[in-house]
C-alpha cells in the first residue's frame, strides 16, 4: 500500500498517478477543503504526528510514502521524517520546481528574519501573500503597521480568521478572476511578502508583476526537508517510474518507458557534459516536452578525437517496442562552421527520402520534437547563438530493427526513426493498457459522468480542453489507439454524451473501419481515401497527390481548405463505424486540424 501526504496540487497529481494502478491507496490531508473524487483511493483527514503515522503505516502495511505536502508544511514533513526513521520506509518527495530569484529580490531564511527586516524597514503598506497561517508569525508587525493579507476563501481560513484579531477590512480573498497585477495596482503596497512556494503557486509571475510596478519584493526562502528522501521527483512521470522501481509490479502491473527521442536527448546531454567537464557521467537529467525533469541512466561516456560520445539504452517499459533495449549513441563535436545544432546522419538512423513527414528529404530521421528536446538540452549548457555543435545520433542495431517497422513504406531508409512527442512510452498495445482506460473511464463517470471527451494523446487533449474549457479534467480520457475498446467501455458505463476527437492519421484508418489504429498494425488505405476524395469532387491532380503521399497529414496540404467535403466525408465514415458501439449515447466526431495543434 501507498500513503500519499497531499492537500496540494502535487498531491492531486500523485493521486491521479496512483489511480492508474487500479489498486487501493491512502490519501491524507490535514483538512477537508481540497475537493477530490477518488475511485480507488481512501481519503484520510486530520494531521498525524510521527508516532501516529508510524502506527498507521504498520497497521495498514504501508510500503511507501509519497510526501506531496506544501514546501512550508514543516510539521507534516517532520512527521514523515519521524515515521520513516522509525520504520525505515522509502519515501518519495514530490517536489515543486523553484525558479531562480532575481537579483533585485530580498530573500531571507525564515519568518523571524523577515519580521526583523520588516520592523527595521517599516514599509508604509505591506501586502502579505503568505496565507492565513502567517498571522501569528507576523503579529508584531501587523498590529503596528498597515498590512493586508491575501487568503484562500475556504472554511479553514474563516475559522483561523475568527480565532485571530486580524482586521477583517484588510483581508483580501483570493479571486481567480483578478490577476496579480490588478491587485497590486489597486492596493499599491510598498512591499509584498512572499513564501518561496514554487512554480505551482505562480511565484515567478507574482515577483515579475510586483517588480514591474516598482514594488519591493521580500521572499522567505523555502525550508529544507528534514529527511533524506529515497528519491525526489518533479512530476507524474518521475513519480510513476519511481514507484515502479521501488515497489516492482506489486502496484503497477505494467511499466511506462521513455522514447527514443528522450534516450537520444540523454545521450546528447551526457556527451556535451563529458566534453565540457572532461568527466564521465552515469546519469543525466532530461526535460520532457511537458516540462518535467526526469533522471536518465547513461551506459557509457568517453572523450573522442573529435569531441565526446555517450551511450544510453532505450527503455520501452512494458510496451512491446522493437527498439526496447537498443543502444542510442550520441557523437558530438564543437565547430566554428555554424552556430546552433546540426544533426548529421548516423548509422542505424533512417534517412528521409520522401516528403511529407515533417523533415527535409536527405535529413536523418530525427523527428521535430526530439530535435527540439536536444536543442534545448544542449542550449542549457552552452550559448547556441555563439557555439556550433555537430551531433550524430546512431543506433548500432537500427538497420536490422527497421525491418520490423513501417519506415521503408514511409520512405525512411536504412534505419529507425528517433521519435516521441511526449517523451514517454505507455504500453498501448496490451490488455493492461485497455484496463487502464477502463479505470480512467470509471473515474470520469464517478466524478462528472455527463460528457466524455475522448482523444488520442497529449496534443489532441490540449486542443480539446481549449474547445471545452468548462469541463473538468476527468472528462478527458485518452484512448491511445484503442478506439473500439474505449467506446465499448464508455457504452458499458453509460455515458450519455461522447465527443471523439481524432487527428487525420487515425481518422482515415477509422473511417475505413479499423478500430485499432496503431501504426504497427494498420497502414492507411490510399485507395479508400482516393475513393472518398473522388466522391467529394477532388481533381485528378489531387487524387494523384494522394497516391503519392507518405503520411495522411499531407491531406491538409492537398486540400488546404478545412471545409472541403472530403473532411466531412471522413468524419461521417468515422461516425458510421463508431455509432454502433455507443447506440444510446449522443456521439460527436471532431476532426482536429494540424494547424490547431
Amino acid at each position: 500500500m501507498i500513503l500519499i501526504i497531499g492537500g496540494t496540487t502535487e498531491g492531486r497529481k500523485a493521486l491521479e498517478v496512483c489511480e492508474e494502478a487500479g489498486k487501493p491507496f491512502y490519501y491524507s490531508t490535514r483538512g477537508a477543503s481540497q475537493e477530490l473524487t477518488m475511485h480507488h483511493g481512501i481519503r484520510l483527514e486530520g494531521g498525524m504526528n510521527g508516532e501516529e503515522m508510524a502506527h498507521f503505516c504498520t497497521e495498514r502495511a504501508i510500503a511507501l510514502i509519497v510526501d506531496a505536502a506544501h514546501p512550508f508544511a514543516m510539521g507534516v514533513h517532520q512527521s514523515v521524517a519521524d515515521c520513516v526513521s522509525r520504520l525505515q520506509l522509502p519515501v518519495i518527495r514530490y517536489e515543486r520546481t523553484f525558479p531562480a530569484l532575481p537579483a533585485s529580490v530580498m530573500s531571507l531564511d525564515s519568518f523571524d528574519a523577515a519580521l526583523t527586516y520588516l520592523l527595521k524597514q517599516q514599509p508604509r503598506r505591506l501586502l502579505a501573500l503568505t496565507g492565513v497561517n502567517s498571522i501569528e508569525r507576523l503579529r508584531a508587525y501587523w498590529t503596528q503597521h498597515e498590512t493586508y493579507l491575501r487568503v484562500m476563501p475556504i472554511a479553514e481560513t474563516e475559522e483561523r480568521l475568527r480565532q485571530s484579531d486580524f482586521p477583517l477590512e484588510r483581508v483580501v480573498y483570493y479571486d481567480k478572476e483578478q490577476c496579480d497585477r490588478e491587485l497590486f495596482a489597486t492596493l499599491r503596497p510598498d512591499m509584498i511578502l512572499l513564501k518561496e512556494s514554487g512554480d505551482t503557486s505562480g511565484f515567478a509571475a507574482k515577483v515579475e508583476e510586483a517588480l514591474a510596478l516598482g514594488i519591493t519584493v521580500l521572499v522567505i526562502r523555502r525550508p529544507q526537508i528534514p529527511y533524506p528522501a529515497t528519491v525526489t521527483v518533479e512530476g507524474p512521470v518521475g513519480l510513476r517510474r519511481s514507484i515502479e522501481r521501488l515497489l516492482g509490479s506489486d502496484f503497477f502491473p505494467q511499466r511506462i518507458g521513455l522514447t527514443t527521442g528522450t534516450t537520444a536527448t540523454a545521450a546528447a546531454t551526457a556527451a556535451l557534459l563529458t566534453l565540457l567537464n572532461e568527466e564521465s557521467y552515469s546519469e543525466v537529467t532530461v526535460t520532457l516536452p511537458q516540462g518535467e525533469r526526469v533522471p536518465f541512466p547513461i551506459q557509457h561516456t568517453e572523450l573522442t578525437a573529435q569531441g565526446a560520445r555517450a551511450v544510453a539504452i532505450k527503455d520501452a517499459g512494458s510496451d512491446p517496442d522493437v527498439t526496447d533495449g537498443a543502444e542510442i549513441v550520441a557523437d558530438l563535436s564543437l565547430t566554428q562552421a555554424h552556430s546552433g545544432v546540426s544533426f548529421l546522419q548516423g548509422e542505424g538512423v533512417g534517412r528521409v527520402t520522401l516528403p511529407g513527414i515533417g523533415l527535409e528529404v536527405g535529413e536523418p530521421a530525427v523527428n521535430p520534437v526530439p530535435r527540439q528536446m536536444m536543442r534545448q538540452a544542449l542550449g542549457a549548457l552552452v550559448d547556441l547563438s555563439q557555439v556550433g555543435i555537430d551531433l550524430t545520433i546512431s543506433v548500432p542495431e537500427g538497420r536490422r530493427l527497421a525491418h520490423s517497422t513501417f519506415n521503408p513504406r514511409l520512405g525512411i531508409l536504412d534505419g529507425i526513426s528517433i521519435l516521441g512527442t511526449t517523451g514517454v512510452v505507455r504500453p498501448y498495445s496490451s490488455e493492461a493498457f485497455v484496463e487502464s482506460i477502463r479505470r480512467e473511464l470509471e473515474v470520469s463517470k464517478s466524478v462528472y459522468g455527463k460528457h466524455l471527451v475522448l482523444n488520442s494523446g497529449g496534443r489532441s487533449e490540449r486542443y480539446l480542453k481549449g474547445r471545452f474549457p468548462d469541463l473538468p479534467a476527468n472528462a478527458f480520457v485518452q484512448y491511445g489507439n484503442f478506439i473500439g475498446e474505449t467506446l465499448s467501455l464508455a457504452n458499458e458505463l453509460g455515458f450519455p454524451q461522447i465527443t471523439l476527437g481524432i487527428m487525420i492519421g487515425k481518422a482515415v484508418k477509422l473511417a475505413a473501419g479499423e478500430l485499432d489504429t496503431h501504426s504497427k498494425k494498420v497502414v492507411m488505405d490510399k485507395a479508400f481515401i482516393i475513393a472518398l476524395a473522388s466522391a467529394s469532387g477532388a481533381s485528378e491532380a489531387q487524387k494523384q497527390q494522394i497516391s503519392e503521399m507518405t503520411l495522411a497529414r499531407e491531406l491538409w496540404q492537398i486540400f488546404p481548405d478545412g471545409t472541403h467535403p472530403l473532411y466531412q466525408s471522413i468524419v461521417d465514415h468515422c461516425y458510421q463505424v463508431c455509432k454502433p458501439l455507443v447506440p444510446s449515447a449522443q456521439l460527436e466526431v471532431l476532426l482536429i486540424p494540424d494547424s490547431q495543434l
